[in-house]
């Protein structure tokens, strides 16, 4: 497929609502053709609610979502992009064999041959049925019919969350490899930080239904810095908030520890650190409060209109 554009999401003030108020709010970013990136934010935060905007199976309240230049609201969309729900439905009456059977019947581009490498190195039978395999036997079948759909964009729910340590391992290294080799742009929702981090080399995270930090990780991680050292009363010095930007902050006994953004002009006898991306994403995940991150390769034009959004040039 030739792209009409480079970016493989457009989100623009994307946002709905249900009765009980906005599960996605202003949401705004872009992601990069050819990344893995980790959609992260707590229970509620939005993720579910904005795989289902890229999926056409919620319809957005406001903003705009483009998949490679195209309106999502465009049924051409669907042929180039696979979704993998944490459910993973599957027929569980059908075999392996029939359930892959299915997947090249309804889809123009399947690849066979990748499809069944794919279920043949977990060892899993093509004869055996769905609902007689385990958690992970059945993770790899719904990733066969992901990847041999052949996707240009691989959108996936929380896909280990019910796999023990050893098959999200194996998993994990084949969602790579099959990235790599096909240059497919992945979009993966997940609650393991320190997994993502291995993984994953683009960030949106969300929370309360708003994008608070978006762009590639090897800009966000380095644009902060653990500070530490001696607290004025039960906060930490005022010159430390005057000259920064605060993510996170704690006073334990008379020492503090802060997350800032930037390292430069910190007095010589406090201790710095770069901080690990799961740190990182714990400090914006607990500090509402604190102003958003947007990389400027993640930034849509009118995202975001404060100075702090914007100190990350990717």
């Amino acid at each position: 497929m030739t792209h009409p554009s480079s970016w493989a999401i457009e989100a623009s003030g994307l946002g709905k609502r249900y009765r009980r108020g906005w599960a996605l709010r202003d949401c705004s970013f872009r992601l990069p053709a050819g990344r893995i990136c980790a959609l992260v934010g707590p229970n509620g935060a939005g993720k579910s609610t904005f795989l289902g905007t890229a999926t056409r199976l919620v319809e957005p309240s406001a903003g705009t979502l483009r998949i490679f230049g195209v309106p999502v609201t465009d049924p051409a969309v669907l042929q180039h992009i696979a979704f993998l729900a944490q459910d993973k439905p599957l027929y569980t009456r059908f075999t392996v064999a029939e359930t892959l059977r299915m997947g090249r019947e309804l889809n123009p581009r399947w690849d066979q041959a990748a499809a069944e490498r794919i279920v043949r190195a977990g060892n899993v039978p093509m004869t055996a049925r769905i609902g007689t395999l385990s958690g992970g036997q059945r993770t790899r079948v719904a990733f066969a019919l992901a990847f041999g759909k052949r996707p240009d964009l691989l959108l996936l729910d929380e896909p280990m969350a019910d796999l023990d340590p050893l098959a999200r391992h194996e998993l994990s290294g084949l969602l790579m490899a099959e990235a790599a080799e096909h240059g497919t742009t992945v979009l993966m929702s997940s609650h393991m930080l320190s997994e993502m981090e291995e993984m994953c080399d683009y960030l949106v995270v969300l929370a309360e239904g708003q994008v608070r930090m978006a762009g590639p990780t090897d800009a966000l991680v380095p644009a902060h810095t653990l500070v530490t050292g001696v607290a004025v009363g039960a906060g930490v010095p005022e010159g430390l908030t005057r000259a920064h930007t605060v993510v996170e902050s704690r006073v334990t006994g008379r020492q503090f520890t802060a997350l800032v953004r930037g390292g430069g002009g910190l007095p010589a006898d406090w201790e710095t650190h770069e901080p690990t991306l799961e740190e990182v994403l714990l400090a914006y995940l607990r500090s509402p409060q604190a102003p958003p991150l947007i990389a400027d390769e993640a930034r849509m034009d009118g995202s975001d209109g404060s100075d702090d959004s914007r100190e990350v040039a990717a």
